[in-house]
């Protein structure tokens, strides 16, 4: 080895360590390096909401960047062999996403694809489109029970359809039709939030035949201004955001206006600018306000519970949220992540479109051996 290196004085450092690696690793016996990177930091405390010694609801779980929150943890020791890699993909300007089966699926605007977080293989891959099926400006990704994904596209203003095993199946929408930026899956039917022409669609869903539209511009009971998210509660209505009027407001499947909650302000239960809403199992509205930059929590009559994700640091806070997904289904994934008594009973996901780009992932749950009020949420005690 010596004389190889009096050989090679041009090697250096890195050469050396290099070599010597190689000669390590392709001797007979087996050489078990140590991880140079040092012993972790000690662990920051768990970011819940409303925060210790009230009974919290809501803990911060985990944040998703890019490739490098999936793939394998790489050693202190190689990366000073193989350097930094500073080639691994980042979300650039995500808006919806959604779980299925271990993946977390997010639409990227900005990378005209949908970015695949495989959490339980650890693996990173995009979803494009291509060929026929090519995305151009996804804002939002709704996946059906059986594994089929509804992509809404403001770049082809469509809705493009994909199988479970993510193989374009059809593209649903004519010329000036809607600006689609979001879409809720009601057994055989499609609604379809129109941001550009103020109105909700209902699709067939395995055609895209449009059975009837509802609304108009305005800001009346039943008129809808930017209507930009659309979700079903368990009481089977429609939920819908309009980002310009303000509010919520609450259809029946045939596109009955029912009720609306919420104005425009800066005071706890308002708005500035609501986007991504999503109801749970038990009838809770969650609503990501993009200007508050946080999300409030309301009963199902539009009481509000609870706000979380403006405090904190950089890595805690939301920068303008916008969509929003519910999971009950992969839980599991994310248990080792809870504080000690917390019990997660489903996952939240938000979206930061801008500042760091990411999918922030929550849990809803309760802490072992405390009381929570009538409702199960604890009212929130200071302004958005």
């Amino acid at each position: 080895m010596l004389g190889f290196l009096r050989q090679r004085p041009d090697l250096g450092l890195r050469g050396l360590a290099i070599t010597t690696a190689m000669i390590l690793l392709s001797g007979s016996a087996c050489i078990v390096l140590a991880d140079d990177s040092g012993s972790a930091a000690p662990d920051k405390p768990p970011v819940l909401y409303p925060a210790l010694p009230d009974a919290p609801r809501i803990q911060l779980l985990l944040s998703f960047y890019g490739e490098q929150d999936v793939s394998p943890p790489v050693s202190g020791f190689a990366k000073f062999i193989l350097g930094d890699d500073d080639s691994k993909q980042q979300l650039a300007q995500p808006y919806g996403s959604a779980m299925y089966k271990g993946r977390l699926y997010v639409a990227d605007s900005s990378a005209a694809a949908i970015a695949i977080f495989d959490i339980a293989n650890r693996k990173f891959s995009y979803l494009s489109g291509a060929p026929n099926g090519q995305l151009r400006r996804p804002i939002n990704i709704r996946i059906d029970s059986d594994g089929t994904k509804y992509v809404t596209d403001t770049g082809r203003d469509k809705i493009l359809v994909y199988d479970t095993n993510d193989r374009f199946v059809a593209a649903f929408g004519k010329e000036d039709q809607f600006r689609p930026t979001d879409v809720a899956i009601i057994n055989d039917r499609l609604y379809v939030a129109d941001v550009k022409h103020h109105q909700i669609h209902v699709l067939e869903r395995k055609t895209g035949k449009t059975l009837f539209v509802f609304g108009k511009a305005g800001s009346g009971e039943g008129e809808l201004f930017h209507p930009t998210n659309i979700a079903l509660g368990p009481d089977g209505n429609l939920y819908v955001s309009e980002t310009s009027n303000y509010r919520i407001q609450v259809f029946s499947q045939d596109g009955k206006p029912l009720r609306s909650f919420g104005a425009v302000g800066s005071t706890p239960g308002s708005f500035a600018r609501p986007k991504g809403i999503v109801i749970d199992h038990e009838g809770r509205i969650y609503v990501a306000d993009g200007a508050f930059g946080n999300v409030q929590l309301f009963n199902n009559q539009g009481r509000l519970l609870l706000f979380f994700g403006q405090q904190g640091d950089a890595k805690e806070r939301m920068h303008l949220p916008t969509g929003m997904s519910i999971d009950y289904d992969n839980v599991d994934l994310f248990k080792k992540y809870a504080a000690p008594g917390f019990q997660i009973e489903y996952l939240v996901m938000v979206t930061s479109q801008f500042g760091p780009n990411k999918v922030d992932v929550y849990g809803f749950g309760h802490m072992d051996g405390m009381e929570y009020p009538p409702g199960g949420v604890t009212t929130p005690k200071a302004s958005p």
